[in-house]
């Protein structure tokens, strides 16, 4: 009897192929940016909603100007948490961010 419950259930069933979806390979680019002022920020925004992966130079606006760097990368970080960007600062006057499908390993 439990036999006859699976045969109702394998009624004639049809396979259907889909085609397969190739992916565009999309190339990431790598760019090395500066950061002379306030403003350069929200064009470093958009290149990171492109999807590029940024070095930021910012070892001139720290030297010159500590509170306007500081502000720089406030709003970069606020920037960057609202997006799910990765955002890290190196040693030698760098700061790296990255969009949401790249994560940087520290």
């Amino acid at each position: 009897m439990m036999f006859d419950i699976f045969k109702i259930f394998r009624k004639d069933k049809e396979l259907v192929e889909f085609p397969e979806e190739v992916e565009e390979s999309r190339k990431v680019l790598v760019r090395v940016e500066t950061l002379k002022d306030f403003v350069d920020t929200e064009r470093i925004a958009r290149l990171l909603k492109d999807g590029n992966i940024i070095f930021l130079r910012v070892a001139e606006i720290q030297q010159h100007d500590l509170g306007e760097f500081q502000n720089c990368v406030q709003k970069l970080r606020r920037t960057c948490s609202q997006f799910g960007w990765d955002i890290v600062g190196l040693e030698d006057g760098y700061l790296v961010l990255a969009p949401g499908f790249a994560s940087i390993q520290r």
